[in-house]
């Protein structure tokens, strides 16, 4: 009982903050929650408001990265010289050394755009480094505004689809688009993100020199401290690579040397081991031993009273949120009522 009580004001508390959230006085500044946080040697809060900044380091070495349908959503607008542009085109050529690319692997096409958007090549044009490189070096500036919203929706309905090389989503393949640009949008962001969002893209928003934050952070996915990036140059940009290879490639701690006797599970920098069926982990977490069917009957019977239990905590973390609920509108009709009267 006192666990439950316990667990009673923890849904209580987060439910409150929640309202506090959006109503009360952090509702203004939810985004800058992001922007201050710091989870890798590669970010910087030395802008403030401006999100991620990216220190100069190391290039990074290529890795075997998870396979991605990655599309590009570069601006070429007319603030971006003809220098920064190919800076730029460093910046992608350093990105396809760092993933695997492949028909197999990750597929990558490239969407540019000013005024106008130009498909430059689709998902299933290029399945080589040496390809995809060299039609990046071929891509020149569009030179004129800046329709950030437009470049999205055409990726989301014209890149994005299996008849331009997207995989099924049965198979699983994240999708995922990486948007540059160093200004503010002349068009709508924040719907035509959502929209893309919510069909399973997963957004980068990088902004240079003149990018709008707001704008970056309307089209980012969640968390924004994940997916919004900043830099202060052209001159620099390529140096995202290192943070984009820690993002898309991810870490395999299995594959670095384990001790596990039978199954290695990789969980984030560190790994765990798990046994084969019929097997169960010895108090070293590392070996296993054969279960006995005595064993195997416990292992039923504790699983069959741990559903047992979560399902009655359920009902009554539900009849007590309903009665708080209700003595809630209660109290709310009261005030209603004494504000009635003092009018």
């Amino acid at each position: 009982m006192t666990c439950f009580i316990y667990v009673f004001a923890f849904f209580l508390s987060a439910f409150l903050m929640e309202a506090q959230g959006t109503y009360g006085p952090y509702a203004r500044n939810h985004n800058q929650l992001y922007a201050g946080r710091q989870r890798s040697p590669h970010i910087s809060p030395n802008i403030p408001g401006h999100g991620n900044s990216i220190n100069i380091g190391a290039p990074a070495e290529p890795c075997k990265s998870r396979p991605l349908d990655l599309v590009f959503i570069i601006d070429s607008s007319r603030s971006v010289r003809p220098a920064e542009f190919e800076k730029v085109k460093i910046f992608l050529s350093e990105m396809v050394n760092s993933l695997d690319i492949g028909s197999d692997a990750t597929r990558v096409a490239l969407v540019n755009y000013a005024s106008t958007v130009n498909i430059e090549f689709h998902l299933k044009k290029y399945f080589s480094k040496a390809e995809v490189k060299q039609a990046f070096s071929r891509i020149d500036p569009l030179s004129t505004g800046t329709m950030t919203g437009m470049a999205i929706k055409t990726a989301m309905e014209q890149v994005f689809t299996e008849n331009a090389g997207a995989r099924p989503l049965k198979k699983g393949i994240g999708k995922v688009a990486i948007i540059v640009t160093d200004g503010r949008p002349q068009d709508k962001v924040e719907e035509v993100s959502a929209a893309a969002r919510a069909s399973g893209i997963e957004i980068y928003a990088v902004g240079v020199d003149r990018a709008e934050m707001r704008s970056l952070k309307q089209m980012a996915s969640q968390p924004l401290d994940d997916h919004v990036f900043y830099v202060e140059t052209y001159g620099v940009i390529e140096k995202l690579t290192s943070k984009f290879r820690e993002t898309l490639c991810g870490f395999d701690a299995c594959a670095h040397g384990h001790n596990c006797e039978h199954i290695c599970v990789s969980n984030n920098a560190s790994y765990f081991c798990k046994c084969r069926e019929g097997y169960v982990i010895n108090s070293d977490k590392k070996t296993c031993s054969k279960q006995t069917n005595e064993e195997a009957r416990a292992d039923l019977t504790e699983n069959a009273c741990m559903c047992e239990a979560q399902i009655a905590f359920q009902r009554k973390v539900h009849n007590s949120i309903q009665t708080l609920s209700s003595r809630l509108d209660d109290i709310s009709n009261r005030v209603q009522q004494f504000d009635l009267r003092r009018a």
